[in-house]
Formats: C-alpha cells, structure tokens, sequence
C-alpha cells in the first residue's frame, strides 16, 4: 500500500501530524494521502499519562475544539506542592510556587479520550486510522532512506510457524515516514542507532509512571485541584514524586513517577507507589473510594540535552518518541502536538515540491524558531540536579524556575550534563539496603496481579514472544547473582519473575500475557539483555479513562 505520508502511533504527535497534513493540503487543494498505524485495539488504548494539559498547541491546531466536543472539561481551579515525611507533610507556600508547577490555564484530562477525540478529528480530515496493526519493522530503499514500514504477521503460533489464522504483514510504502511511538519507541530506538542521531547529546534518560484512576467519596473530591508531591516513601537520591489530580465526577488520577536512574536494586517502583497511598495526606482523599483503572509507562525525561536530531532520509522523530517532555512541568502532550504540527508543515511542503525520501530539514529549523524550543531551554538542568540530592534540587528548582524568570532570565547561565545511561547507574545487591515493603491491604495498596487484571491487558498466547532475551545465561550470571534479580521489582506487571528450576536453582520465567508495554525492562535492564518488539496488533492495555 502506497502512501504519501505514514505515521507510526495514534497519539497526540502521530495524530496532529496527520490532522496538519490534511489541513494544509485542503487549503491549498492538494491531495494528499496519509495513514495513521496504531499497534493498540484502538487509539487510546495504549495511551496513559497524568494528565494535566496545556491546550496551547491544541488551540493551534484545532482552533474550535471547544465547539467541536474535546474532552477538556475539568479547568485546573488550584495548584498544591507537598513535601512529605513519612507521617508529616509541609505545603509551600502559593507565592513561592514555581511556575513550571501553576496550571492556570490548563484543563485535567484523560489523555487517553482526548486521543479518540482527535482521531475521530483525524478520519473526518480522510485520514485513514488502522488500529490493531503493529509496525514491526522499518522498510528501507535501496538508498538507504526509509521508505515506509512492514506492519506484523498475524496468527503466528510460539514456534514461529503459521496458524490457520495467519495473515500476512503489509508493506506501507510512503514518501515520508513520521515516527510516533511514544517514549522508547522500539523502532524510533533502531532509527537513532541506524542514523546516529543521537551523537553529541547527553545519554536520554527516563522515568516510570504508574497510575490508578479512583472513584471517590464526594465529600472528599475538590474538582480541579492539582496535588503534586516530593519526598517519601523515596529516598532523597532518588528522583521521583506523585500526582494526584481531581478530575470531574469524583474521579481522582494518582500517580506515581520513579527515574530510572535509581541506584538500589531492591527498589521496587510499584510497591513505592503503593506505599504512598498509605500516607495520611493521600489517605484522605481515597479513603471509602474504589479503584477503577491501573496502568504504567515509560517516560522519556532527558528533555533538551538529550534530544536528537529529529530526522533523517525519508522520516522524523515526533512528541516522546523523540523526546519533547517538559519533565519540570510534568507535560508532554502539548509538546507532541506542536511537534507533529511541525513536522507536517516540513513533510507537506516537501510533497508539493515532489520531493521524497530526504530529510525534513524545516522541522528542527521550526523547532528552533518555536516556544516550544525557549520552554525546554528553560527547563533542561531540571532532572540533572536530582543527581546531587534532593535538597540541591529543590533549591536550584527554586531558582531556575521561581527566581531567574522574576529576575527576567527564561534560561539559567549554566549548564548540567548527563553522562551516563541509566541501567549504568545501579550497584551491586550487596552494597544497598534491602527494602521491606509492606503486604497490601486491598483498599488503599494491592498487589501486581489484581492491578493487572484492572489494566484490561490481554495478548494471543499462541504467538510468538515479543520479550526475548540476547543471552539466556545473563539473567541467572548477571541480573540475579551480582542484582538480585532487579526485573522481578521494576517491572510493573509480574512480568518477571524468578522461579525454581527443574534441575535446582532458579530460572527466570518471563510472563508476557502481563505486558503493559511500558519499556521498562527495555531501559533498566542492567545488562540490556532484553529485547522488546512489538507484539500481534490489538495486544496489550486496553486502558479505559486513562
């Protein structure tokens, strides 16, 4: 099937790129085709963030959308910045807020259906959304340029073999390709090793967010109200902190964001999380509510220092899967909009001129020229401070984002560098304090598996494994005897666990039906010996209001 622009992922990034295109080549009465791929059951599915937004980019794109039914519905009416003990809190005063923690402005919503909105946006454009087809591998010419992707076999059984279902993958062939996988895309990962694009920037780093949604009591809901939290359950050399966000019809999102540069092996970021619903602040509010919803996914948090380059012959990099986030202001979806605009103003105009195939050359010369490029400059030392504690954070944050903006500075005079990966960063077992983690309670904290079950994931058993490892000797060599086994705790699902050996010992059983798709293992992994692919097409979370 032949295309003049593909886009990988039914995002915000993938399906701004898309509505811009269209919109471009209907003023300018062009025709122009483009298809959207989306590895989940439909868009959405898949989606999951906090999430506050910035409805700037969204304005730009889709000037109406009020009128035309965007669920942004829930304005933020008030903004709380808590520092936590283990039983205490302090609360910083409203005049001493950073401005990268004020959402003035900005509306609580469930990304998730703010996706489904715009592709419905999107199909009404004649853009063509295949949901439940995964790109599995990037199609290159005999240039050297990509020229398009090759969706998944289906009906593949474990061994490999066709089924009586099977179907055979596509080849989407297209003038331009614009990748929108998301953080740790695992073909936007390929592209930045094939092109090199990520030459001269500090390593990208990232984080893990987890979320429940819960219905609450009514008397303990304060629609609009947006909570976030430093401090415990973690330690202070760790990065990390919460959210908690009262959405409309007493419907509250907590979250829970760990980095992945986290040095003690015994850490586990699910149980952090749920150890931090137990804190009397947190309590009250869920306290008599239920859980509706839990998921979890990777975030790309390098920000500016770590961006690559953006493109390369025939296709670009947009919104996580290049890395835009605005990790000090906890936003990404915004960033991804403005970027797929960007790039579709790039692609389009190259289409008109019957180019093909080359790089896109005025995205990153419109980045450059953008608010967005000033707003990460602003932020860029924001994670690396973390490095050195806490507190050092706390106060440079206070002063790169509080001071210097009241001063008339919008970028801080210095500069702090990452020099390491994350995986890089953890010790040995033996030279870290084991954690002991609470039993959950069933109201407040729960344990993987029924979270799981809540997440709606579900995958074709008989397919072949989209979790694979390198070496099957590292995790027994490596992982469990220098680590402790790291994958059983920081990945979100159960999807790794040690178990006995038929021989004696232990082996390492991978249970892929629990896969969250969060990439997690895929960036922690100390001896990156696990390789993740994309799965049969529809497999996965079916996120519902996340």
């Amino acid at each position: 099937m032949e295309y003049d622009v593909v886009v990988v992922g039914a995002g915000p990034a993938g399906l701004a790129t898309a509505i811009r295109l269209k919109q471009l080549a209907a003023e300018r009465n062009e025709e122009i085709a483009v298809c959207v791929l989306e590895k989940g059951s439909e868009p959405g599915a898949h989606i999951l963030s906090g999430a506050i937004m910035d409805p700037r980019a969204l304005t730009e794109l889709l000037p109406g959308w009020r009128e035309q039914g965007a669920p942004l519905t829930q304005a933020v009416t008030r903004d709380e910045f808590l520092f936590l003990s283990a039983h205490g809190v302090k609360r910083t005063p409203e005049a001493l807020l950073p401005d990268c923690f004020k959402n003035h402005g900005n509306y609580i919503v469930s990304l998730g259906n703010v996706v489904r909105w715009m592709s419905g946006q999107a199909e009404a454009l004649g853009v063509e959304v295949f949901s439940g087809f995964a790109a599995a591998e990037v199609l290159y010419g005999p240039d050297g340029a990509v020229h398009g992707v090759v969706t998944g076999d289906m009906g593949l059984g474990k061994d490999g073999e066709p089924t009586d279902n099977f179907q055979l993958g596509m080849e989407l062939r297209a003038r331009y390709t614009v990748f929108a996988e998301g953080s740790r895309g695992h073909l936007g990962k390929q592209l930045i090793e094939k092109f090199g694009l990520d030459e001269g920037r500090d390593p990208q780093s990232y984080g893990i967010g987890l979320k429940e949604v819960w219905e609450i009591e009514p008397q303990r809901h304060r629609p609009g109200l947006t909570m976030h939290t430093a401090g415990w359950p973690l330690d202070p050399d760790t990065y990390g902190g919460s959210f908690v966000y009262h959405a409309e019809d007493n419907k509250v999102y907590v979250g829970f964001v760990v980095g992945l540069d986290y040095k003690n092996p015994w850490l586990s970021p699910f149980e952090e999380f749920q150890r931090f619903k137990t804190h009397p602040v947190i309590r009250q509010v869920l306290e008599g509510g239920r859980r509706l919803s839990y998921g979890a996914r990777a975030i790309t948090a390098g920000g500016l220092l770590s961006l690559p380059k953006t493109v390369f012959p025939g296709g670009a990099l947009v919104g996580c899967d290049a890395g835009y986030l605005n990790v000090s202001r906890i936003k990404g979806s915004h960033a991804a909009i403005k970027t797929g605009m960007l790039a579709a103003e790039a692609a389009f105009e190259a289409l008109v001129q019957r180019r093909e195939h080359d790089e896109l050359t005025a995205y990153p010369q419109a980045f450059e020229a953008s608010w967005l490029l000033a707003e990460l400059r602003q932020a860029q030392n924001f994670k690396q401070w973390f490095k050195k504690g806490r507190g050092t954070a706390t106060l440079m944050t206070g002063i790169e984002q509080w001071l210097l903006p009241r001063l008339g500075m919008r970028k801080a005079p210095w500069t702090l560098h990452r020099r390491a990966a994350d995986h890089t960063n953890l010790l040995a077992a033996r030279q870290c304090a084991k954690i002991d983690y609470p039993k959950p309670d069933g109201k407040l904290s729960f344990d993987r598996l029924s979270s799981v079950f809540l997440s709606n994931t579900n995958h074709e058993e008989n397919q072949p494994a989209h979790l694979t490892l390198k070496d099957a000797s590292a995790p027994l060599r490596v992982n469990l005897s220098e680590f402790a086994g790291p994958e059983s705790r920081y990945c979100p699902a159960g999807v790794y666990e040690y178990v006995a050996a038929d021989g004696g010992g232990e082996r390492l059983q991978i249970n892929a039906q629990n896969c969250l798709h969060c990439k997690t293992c895929d960036i922690k992994d100390p001896a990156q010996n696990i390789v993740w692919v994309a799965p049969e097409g529809g497999g996965g979370p079916n996120y519902v209001g996340m």
